[in-house]
């Protein structure tokens, strides 16, 4: 009788095969969208032939030689009833419950998408009357990644709205989504809050798109960045080298650190708090870092890996004169691979390269953070005996491919590519003020709208906000960094026959660049998200003395509020020198200017400047987008 029992206990030891499970974006109440065929990935055994039903649909698939598969359902109308989806194959099955049928948007960006409900207006109140079944929510987490992954940092969740799931989730988003669902109570919505704070518009792209706009070399460096961080850093470290000989007359600090004037650090802490230094005052700077450190010979054969903790906002770094590491990330902490082939018996010498760009700058983590950790034993604390010395150079150096804010694609393949094939309603973009400066932000939004297509499918429809007013009033007519890269959102949306562009230009807060009034904000996205026309110009045409602006998507003629006359319109010659203030006359769609006096009119332009004061609007309250047009004759 002891064979049986033998025979149990062995069976109960083994692991049992695992069922069907579905892709990192999908789960339980989650929603799927309405209108389009249903794409539901997931993983199986390889090979394994998978039949899934989802309510009363059926599909089937086999998975690839990875386990991957991709189950497709019929298209189905908008449904608030919960339906269950069952994954099967030869091993068992599974289920998810409270499946709804509704639209789906991704919300991302920078912080102001990011910015909370509980940041918003009406906080207390928007949060007491948020519990909403048919809005469900998932967030998330931040990461990046130098390829595309197919499981987020963690896992994403969905569920219902209610005061403490939408208090932390992306203000834009949620008040669009009350809004449609004030305008259509019969369809669910499901959102998707990815986003990231300072973030860059590139570091959203698609690989396609990164290949599109920086080539297969920047391809090609991520890879590698993937498979070795060490030699990426060593095959970036050139392009960082001559940046600085250019800006520091050939110097090269790097292989003669002893021709800088070296101090000692006064403590592990931001340079900020460097009293007497001139960080204090003056934090944003290059600051070069060194410190030594003894290894016997038997640790130095073995490498290790060298420990800096968090370096605010950019290190790039060396042990004995070769460059061990390179990131962008305040708060990442930075581990360096050492091998032993660049480590020595006796004195080894860390130096580092930092720059901070803004804020605070230099050690963000403790002195405990700080260490070299040989391969066979233990740890040696580097906490103390620190120097540094200030550059003599400004700017910021390059930038690699992999890093956390500005890296190509790194914030997609992380935060976007695992949600999968799922099908969208749309994406609502808010981004820009990290690329105010860099040139072709209308590029970056036709390549962004390719790449979510290829993944979410051709009907995405896109929404874009055009940044809202930031920074000094102005008096008179200027150049504005944040007026063109205004300009540059709506020739993106301009381009694409399923975007719109939903202006913030009224909103904002002058001395905040994070103004809380998204309330207004979502109104307008779901104007835009139902296909309701926005406010845009459309041509400038100079009949003799009259030059007549003629704009599209204006609902009961344009009006002034608050006087007379529309503010914060200029033509221009040429020159930003030749631009003048005017005063046009209001007939319905369109303003119509004088132009006398031989005064040159190329160009047109309407609140021109970081931070204009609008008040020209159509009868639904919405506002005219900053613009430039050409005149034609």
């Amino acid at each position: 009788m002891r064979a049986p029992a033998a025979l149990a206990a062995l069976m109960v030891a083994a692991p049992a095969a695992a069922a069907p499970q579905l892709a990192a974006g999908y789960g339980e109440h989650m929603v799927l969208q309405r209108g389009q065929p249903i794409p539901i990935a997931g993983e199986a055994a390889p090979r394994a032939r998978v039949t899934g039903r989802l309510g009363g649909a059926s599909a089937s698939a086999t998975a690839d030689v990875e386990g991957r598969f991709t189950l497709t359902f019929p298209a189905r109308p908008a449904s608030e009833t919960g339906e269950t989806l069952t994954l099967t194959d030869a091993t068992g099955s599974a289920s998810w419950q409270d499946i709804l049928i509704g639209d789906v948007w991704l919300c991302s960006g920078q912080s102001n998408m990011e910015l909370s409900v509980g940041r918003a207006l009406n906080t207390w109140n928007e949060l007491r009357m948020s519990t909403d079944d048919g809005i469900r929510l998932a967030m998330v987490q931040t990461a990046t990644a130098p390829v595309p992954r197919e499981a987020f940092a963690k896992p994403l969740t969905w569920a219902a709205a209610a005061p403490a799931t939408v208090e932390p989730f992306s203000a834009a988003c949620y008040f669009m989504a009350k809004q449609l669902r004030a305008d259509r109570k019969d369809v669910p919505l499901g959102l998707i809050h990815s986003n990231w704070g300072g973030s860059a518009a590139r570091a959203w792209l698609d690989p396609a798109s990164v290949k599109a706009l920086h080539g297969q070399a920047a391809l090609d460096q991520l890879k590698l960045y993937e498979r070795d961080p060490m030699a990426a850093a060593q095959a970036f470290a050139p392009q960082w080298y001559d940046w600085w000989r250019a800006n520091d007359s050939g110097r090269e600090p790097w292989t003669n650190p002893d021709s800088l004037s070296w101090k000692p650090v006064p403590r592990i802490s931001f340079w900020n708090e460097w009293k007497g230094t001139g960080l204090d005052t003056d934090p944003t700077a290059n600051v070069w870092l060194r410190q030594d450190f003894e290894l016997t010979a038997e640790q130095a054969k073995a490498g290790g890996t060298l420990s800096i903790g968090a370096i605010d906002d950019l290190d790039l770094t060396w042990v004995n004169g070769q460059p061990v590491g390179y990131t962008f990330g305040w708060g990442v902490e930075r581990h360096y691979k050492v091998p032993a082939r660049y480590l020595k018996p006796g004195k080894n010498s860390v130096l580092i390269a930092a720059n901070n760009m803004w804020d605070t700058g230099g050690f963000f983590a403790g002195a405990d953070r700080l260490f070299f950790q040989p391969a066979n034993g233990g740890p040696i604390p580097l906490g103390a005996g620190w120097e540094y010395s200030i550059g003599t150079v400004d700017g910021v150096p390059p930038r690699a491919p992999w890093d956390a804010n500005a890296g190509i694609g790194v914030m997609h393949n992380a935060m976007v590519a695992p949600l999968g094939p799922m099908r969208l309603a749309g994406v609502a973009w808010y981004q820009g003020e990290s690329d105010v400066g860099q040139p072709d932000y209308d590029l970056k939004l036709r390549q962004l709208f390719a790449g979510w297509r290829r993944q979410f499918g051709s009907q995405a429809r896109m929404l874009v906000v055009q940044l809202a007013d930031f920074g000094a009033r102005t008096s008179a007519p200027g150049a504005s960094g944040w007026a063109q890269l205004r300009q540059d959102q709506l020739d993106g949306v301009a381009a694409d026959a399923n975007a719109a562009l939903v202006t913030a230009i009224d909103i904002g807060e002058p001395t905040d660049i994070h103004p809380a009034n998204k309330n207004d904000l979502g109104k307008r996205l779901a104007l835009a998200a139902q296909g309701q026309p926005m406010p845009m110009p459309r041509s400038a045409v100079l009949t003799g003395e009259t030059l007549t602006v003629s704009f599209t998507g204006v609902e009961g003629g344009l009006t002034a509020l608050g006087g007379p006359h529309a503010l914060g319109v200029e033509i221009c010659g040429e020159t930003q020198e030749s631009c003048r203030w005017v005063v046009p006359a209001l007939d319905g769609a369109r303003l119509l200017i004088p132009v006398t006096g031989g005064m040159p009119a190329t160009r047109v332009r309407h609140a021109w400047a970081d931070a204009p004061i609008v008040n020209l609007y159509d009868a639904r309250g919405l506002p005219v987008p900053g613009f430039e047009l050409a005149v034609t004759r």
